[in-house]
This record gives C-alpha cells, structure tokens and sequence, in this order.
C-alpha cells in the first residue's frame, strides 16, 4: 500500500491509498523516485535541461 494524490480543481493535493478514485480518476505516486549514485542518464538530462533553459542557473533572479 503506498501513499497516492491527485489534485483537486484549486489544484492542491488530494492523498489517498487508492490507486484509482471516484470518477475514474488515476492517482499519482506522492513517493520521489529512486535515487541511484551511478545514474546511467544524468548527462542526458542535464543536456536537455540546459537545452530548454531549465537548469536553476539559467533561472532568471525575479522568478
């Protein structure tokens, strides 16, 4: 049994245990991924994320 959420319309979060609520909604794992000291893709991520201006140093000051 894991902890789950999905979001309501103010979009904050709902938790629940239930993999699928009401409506037929699908909820969301509330766990963080796995962290992995030997991660395969982190070049790769970091290529896009500097591609695209994601990266916290590209982050403008007033954000």
């Amino acid at each position: 049994m894991h902890l789950m959420y999905t979001l309501d319309q103010q979009g904050n979060r709902l938790y629940t245990l239930k993999k699928v609520v009401a409506g037929g909604k699908v909820t969301k794992s509330a766990h963080p991924a796995r962290f992995s000291p030997d991660d395969k893709w982190s070049r790769q991520r970091v290529t896009l994320k500097r591609r695209f201006g994601l990266l916290l140093t590209q982050a403008k000051v007033g954000e």
